[in-house]
């Protein structure tokens, strides 16, 4: 097997009369965003250049925190923080950083992910927009609060829904 590199092209010979380009465009079935549909329980908008905070309070070490998000039109920056008291606004300089702030093509592939929540506190996820100048993010997102399996409730019998948190929302601009 020979690997032949050219000015326009990678090719590899596998026999002589067999050649495959790893070169040219991706075909439109292989796109992701058009296949993923997911129901989302709420929606925000976070104006340009603000910010947009959504609180959990946790009582009980051990708890799951997990989110799932999109967003329409272009990127939006996402991070988890924690704070010692629920009601009080905070800086995201201010809080302790739990998850590293960073940007997510979420208009192109939904994000999700989870952290256990190791100490009691308020879990703040915290939806960045300050970077954008012109264009307001309409995020739709899922956010479960997950009890540690020793204090899980048995099951309802019927697959009737168990609980259900609500999170507090504030504004930064």
């Amino acid at each position: 097997m020979k690997l032949l590199v050219s000015a326009s092209c990678l090719v590899m010979r596998v026999r002589s009369d067999v050649c495959i380009s790893h070169v040219g465009p991706v075909p439109s079935s292989y796109y992701v965003r058009d296949h993923v549909k997911v129901n989302y329980e709420q929606c925000l908008s976070v104006s340009r250049g603000s910010s947009k905070q959504l609180d959990y309070e946790i009582l009980v070490p051990g708890c799951v925190l997990r989110w799932q998000f999109a967003s329409e039109g272009a990127d939006i920056g996402f991070g988890v923080f924690l704070k010692a008291k629920r009601g009080e606004w905070k800086k995201a300089a201010q809080m302790e950083e739990v998850v590293a702030s960073q940007r997510y093509n979420t208009h192109l592939v939904p994000e999700d992910g989870s952290l256990t929540c190791e100490r009691p506190g308020v879990y703040v996820l915290r939806f960045d927009n300050t970077y954008s100048m012109f264009q307001t993010k309409r995020i739709s997102f899922t956010v479960e609060v997950l009890l540690p399996d020793k204090l899980q409730p048995p099951s309802p019998p019927d697959g009737a829904s168990s609980i259900s948190f609500q999170a507090e929302t504030s504004s930064q601009s």
